[in-house]
C-alpha cells in the first residue's frame, strides 16, 4: 500500500501504527508528522514576528513625525507630544524582545543571517546607557558635565577599551552608528534609550543610589528643560542629534521587519523563507528542528536570565535607578509588562488577542500545562500590581527600595519568572527536544 505525503500527515500516529506498514514506513511517517508540527509552529512564529515588528515600525514612524515636528518648532507642547509618542512606540517594541536569543535577524552573531541583517538589537535597544557619552548630566557636586557628543564639534573619543575616534562635526546616522557601543557596552549612542534620554534628561542623583535630588518624588521622571532645545548654547546640536537618532531607529526597524516579510523581494523576507525551507539556495535554508530548539532555549534565557535576573533582581538588590530599564522616563513597569507579554505571545501562539494556531503550551501534557498556567497567572498578578503602583503611587525606581513593600513583590516575581524559564525544558521535551536548565540560563548573567 502506498501513501501520499499529504494523506500521511493528516492521519494520527496511532492510526498509522494500526496500519500494515513496514518499520521504515512507520519511521518516515513519524518524521512527516514531526516536520508538519515544526513547520506549523515556525509559520505561526514568523507571522507573529512580522505583525509585531510591523506594529513597532509603524509606531516608530509616528515617533519620527513627532520628533521632526518638535525639531522644526521646539515648543513645550511639541516636546510633550514627542514624549507621548516615545511611550507608545515602546509598547509595541517591548513585545518584540522575545525574538532575541534565537539566532534570528535581530541578533544573530555569525553566518549569513548576521551579515545580511547586521545584528541590530544593540543599535535599537542597547542598555544600560552611560548618558554622559551623549549629553551633559548634573554630577554629584551639582555641576554640569562636559565632553560628550553634543558639545564636541570635531573628533570624539567615547573612551573605554579599544575606543575609536569618530568625527561628529556633523551628527549623522553613520557617525552615531560608529559610536554605538564603541569602547564598551555602556557607550550607547543610538536606539530607544538614547532618544529617551534626549527627551527626558537624567532622573537620578549621582551622589549615591538612593538620594533623590535631581527629580525629587516617587512619581517624577526626568525633567529636561525646554531651554535645552531653544536657548542653550548646544540647542541646535541637541535637536540635530534627536532627529538623526530617530531616523536611524526607523531605518533599523525597517531592516528587521523586512526579514519577516511574507513575500520575497531582494533581501525582503529572506530570513522567513529560510526558516520555512523555501529558499532556492538550499545551503541558506535553516534546519527547522535546530531553529525550534534555539527559539525555545532563547525564550528560557530571556525570561530567566534577562528579564528576571538582569532587569529585576539586579535593580532590586542594588538598588539603583541606573539598573532599571527605562530609567529616564520611568517607564520600566511597561517594559516589564510588554517583555513578559512577548514571551506569552510565543508560548500561546497569540498576538493582540489573535490566535495564530496550535501553540507550544498546547504540546504539554495535562499536568505540566496546568502547572505552567498557574505559574503564569501568579506572575501576571504581580506584574499588574507593579504596573498599577507605578501609575498611581511610586515608579519602579521607588518600588526597588528596600523599605518599599513592593520590593518583596518584585523578588517573588523574579523567582517565579526564573521558574517559568526552567519550564521551557519541559516545553522542549514535549516537542522531542532535549534541553537542560543550563541551556535556558545565560552563563554570563550577573551572579547575585
Amino acid at each position: 500500500m502506498k501513501f501520499g505525503k499529504k494523506i500521511l500527515i493528516s492521519l494520527s500516529i496511532t492510526a498509522a501504527l494500526a496500519l500494515n506498514l513496514t518499520a521504515e514506513q512507520k519511521v518516515n511517517y513519524t518524521k512527516d508528522i514531526n516536520l508538519s508540527k515544526e513547520l506549523n509552529f515556525l509559520e505561526n512564529y514568523s507571522n507573529i514576528a512580522f505583525d509585531n515588528y510591523s506594529e513597532a515600525l509603524k509606531d516608530a514612524k509616528k515617533l519620527q513625525e513627532s520628533i521632526n515636528k518638535f525639531v522644526v518648532k521646539p515648543s513645550q507642547s511639541n516636546l510633550d507630544e514627542a514624549k507621548k509618542s516615545w511611550l507608545i512606540a515602546r509598547e509595541s517594541y517591548g513585545s518584540t524582545e522575545i525574538f532575541r536569543l534565537a539566532n534570528g535577524p535581530i541578533d544573530a552573531e555569525d553566518g549569513w543571517v548576521s551579515e545580511t541583517y547586521g545584528a541590530l538589537e544593540g543599535q535599537i535597544n542597547a542598555w544600560p546607557l552611560d548618558e554622559n557619552i551623549i549629553d551633559y548630566t548634573i554630577d554629584a557636586d551639582g555641576k554640569r558635565t562636559s565632553g560628550n557628543i553634543i558639545d564636541t564639534v570635531g573628533k570624539f573619543n567615547p573612551g573605554g577599551e579599544e575606543a575609536k575616534e569618530v568625527d561628529v562635526t556633523k551628527i549623522t546616522v553613520e557617525a552615531l552608528t560608529d559610536l554605538n557601543e564603541n569602547g564598551g557596552e555602556a557607550n550607547v549612542a543610538t536606539g530607544y534609550h538614547a532618544i529617551e534620554f534626549l527627551l527626558w534628561g537624567q532622573d537620578q542623583d549621582y551622589n549615591n543610589f538612593l538620594e533623590d535630588k535631581i527629580t525629587n518624588g516617587a512619581l517624577k521622571a526626568g525633567e529636561r528643560p525646554l531651554s535645552d532645545f531653544t536657548t542653550d548654547k548646544d540647542s541646535k546640536r541637541r535637536l540635530e542629534y534627536l532627529k538623526v537618532v530617530t531616523e536611524k531607529l526607523v531605518q533599523d526597524l525597517q531592516t528587521v521587519k523586512s526579514a519577516w516579510e511574507k513575500s520575497i523581494d531582494g533581501t525582503s523576507g529572506l530570513y522567513r523563507a529560510a526558516l520555512l525551507g523555501k529558499l532556492k539556495d538550499k545551503e541558506k535554508n535553516i534546519n527547522q528542528s535546530d531553529a525550534i530548539r534555539q527559539i525555545i532555549a532563547g525564550m528560557g534565557v530571556f525570561i530567566k536570565s534577562e528579564l528576571a535576573n538582569e532587569r529585576l533582581a539586579v535593580a532590586v538588590l542594588t538598588p539603583s535607578e541606573e539598573d532599571e530599564h527605562s530609567c529616564f522616563s520611568d517607564n520600566t513597569h511597561r517594559d516589564l509588562a510588554k517583555n513578559y507579554e512577548g514571551f506569552k505571545n510565543i508560548l500561546t501562539s497569540t498576538y493582540n488577542g489573535k490566535k495564530y494556531g496550535k501553540s507550544l503550551l498546547d504540546t504539554l501534557n495535562s499536568e505540566d500545562k496546568i502547572r505552567v498556567i498557574n505559574l503564569m497567572k501568579s506572575i501576571e498578578q504581580k506584574i499588574e500590581q507593579v504596573d498599577k503602583v507605578a501609575k498611581t503611587e511610586a515608579h519602579f525606581d521607588y518600588q526597588i527600595r528596600p523599605e518599599h513593600e513592593m520590593s518583596k513583590v518584585l523578588v517573588k516575581l523574579k523567582n517565579e519568572l526564573r521558574k517559568l524559564g526552567d519550564e521551557m525544558v519541559n516545553v522542549a521535551k514535549a516537542n522531542n527536544i532535549s534541553l537542560s536548565t543550563d541551556d535556558v540560563t545565560d552563563p554570563e548573567e550577573t551572579k547575585l
